[in-house]
């Protein structure tokens, strides 16, 4: 029996919609910026422009002219920021479009190709916008992660003392739990400021600190070396100068919220107790904890595991309103905390969540890792999960926890209250018995719980 030969006609099925029919694609680079619109817009359809600001307001001004609406760049580097903004003030729809997604055309890649690339997937609808918090919360990102970054940068000056200290034998480390602590810093100036002598170094011992004077004293009996002292003292002083920093970087975050209006809060949500005394360290200078009350309109530190500066740091990058995300388990996915199911041929070949370098991801896995040791329902479900599949797992499933508490929170502006670990492991109690039931119920059987009497060791 002769095989039919298949016709040419098109089912239809194939053929894509162009939904985006006033689409315009650029590539952005560090010196030229290439623009793509529809080839029957303008005489050349692909233009190069410069990355001065002139030339951005030129770009908009020859996109409005070709009657664009809607434009998709690559969010590579900083680049795309100020091309951004201008795009976004005039009033155009920007799609900011992850590299990862997008596959370029076979053959040799050049800037011009790619910009192409972006107008006709964006024409088709194929391209999907990344997520941008408000320009007030983008702000907040930007002042977060300066002062995310002074903290690092004295972190290698407190190192640099460290060395200069071991380089002379004194072995401050080794009596004080922290060099940047009262009895440390006290230890370190008076050595810069010219005192040798052990016994009075170690006279500078806080009363709280663990060790007495005299191992303090033997453990700075040292090689006093011009070298290692000069240092030790630009070492100190690089770190007063980034303290410095820290505290005007934290007058400026103060004034920020102040100046945002207050939140609508519910009746059930009380503000939390103002902050009183020094703050620890590496903590805000301010009242961070009700500045954020005031700002969302729940106390999200009132969470297990979520302090302050972890708060700051998750609002910083998803913002207050969390409607951009259709569910909460869009909202968990876009973190990277839900797992990626590949499939093919009907069967699971890879479950795994995705690589994501998002710093409210990293900020919700650290605050699961904190929890391993609280006396809480979240501690309770970590230490369960610990022990079932292990530490990584038990992380990533409590910080999805996290996740989708924060969400509700901040979706329904309802208060957090924990039912404690005792309630938790009596609703664990109870969904472990209902599920015997109904097994036991498939096989025809009953659970009769056991009776305890007086020969009966439960």
């Amino acid at each position: 029996m002769r095989r039919q030969k298949k016709t040419g006609k098109a089912s239809g099925r194939g053929v894509l919609e162009q939904l985006n029919l006033h689409a315009a694609g650029i590539d952005v680079g560090a010196e030229e910026i290439y623009v793509c619109v529809p080839s029957d817009r303008a005489e050349s359809p692909v233009r190069a422009f410069a990355t001065y600001t002139a030339s951005l307001r030129e770009l908009a001004d020859w996109l409005a002219r070709c009657e664009i609406e809607t434009v998709a760049m690559e969010s590579t580097g900083i680049y795309w920021v100020p091309l951004y903004e201008v795009l976004e003030e005039r009033g155009f729809e920007v799609y900011l479009v992850n590299a990862r997604h997008l596959k370029n055309v076979p053959g040799r890649k050049t800037d011009v190709l790619d910009c192409q690339w972006l107008q006709q997937l964006h024409t088709y609808g194929l391209l999907q916008a990344s997520f941008r918090p408000a320009e007030d919360i983008c702000a907040l990102w930007a002042m977060t992660r300066h002062r995310d970054n002074l903290i690092r940068y004295q972190a290698g000056h407190i190192q640099h003392m460290q060395k200069a200290l071991q380089l002379m034998n004194l072995k401050l480390t080794q009596v004080v739990s922290d060099i940047t602590g009262v009895t440390g810093m006290r230890i370190i100036r008076a050595i810069v400021a010219g005192e040798r002598d052990a016994q009075r170094l170690a006279s500078l011992r806080d009363r709280r600190c663990a060790k007495s004077e005299e191992e303090i004293a033997q453990a700075l009996e040292g090689h006093y070396k011009a070298e290692h002292l000069f240092v030790l003292k630009q070492a100190l002083a690089q770190y007063d100068f980034y303290q410095q920093q820290i505290q005007e970087c934290d007058r400026e975050l103060e004034a920020m919220y102040a100046a945002w209006p207050a939140a609508e809060t519910d009746g059930d949500c009380q503000p939390p107790s103002p902050q009183t005394g020094k703050p620890r360290k590496n903590q805000p200078h301010f009242d961070l904890t009700t500045a954020l009350f005031r700002l969302v309109g729940v106390d999200l530190t009132a969470i297990d595991g979520l302090d302050a500066l972890t708060v700051q740091t998750i609002i910083s990058e998803i913002g207050v309103d969390v409607s951009a995300w259709r569910t909460v388990k869009h909202f968990t996915s876009w973190l990277g905390l839900a797992p990626c199911t590949e499939k093919t041929g009907g069967k699971v070949i890879r479950s795994r969540t995705k690589k994501t370098q998002n710093r409210a991801t990293t900020a919700f896995r650290l605050a699961a890792q904190s929890l391993h040791h609280s006396k809480s329902a979240l501690g309770a479900f970590h230490r369960r999960i610990r022990a079932r599949i292990g530490p990584a797992e038990a992380i990533t499933a409590t910080a999805h926890k996290l996740a989708r508490i924060v969400y509700h929170m901040l979706k329904n502006r309802t208060p957090y209250v924990d039912p404690g670990e005792d309630h938790y492991q009596q609703q664990y109690r109870a969904r472990a018995i209902r599920n015997l039931e109904r097994k036991a119920a498939l096989f025809g059987l009953q659970i009769v719980p056991a009776a305890v009497g007086p020969n009966v060791v439960s």
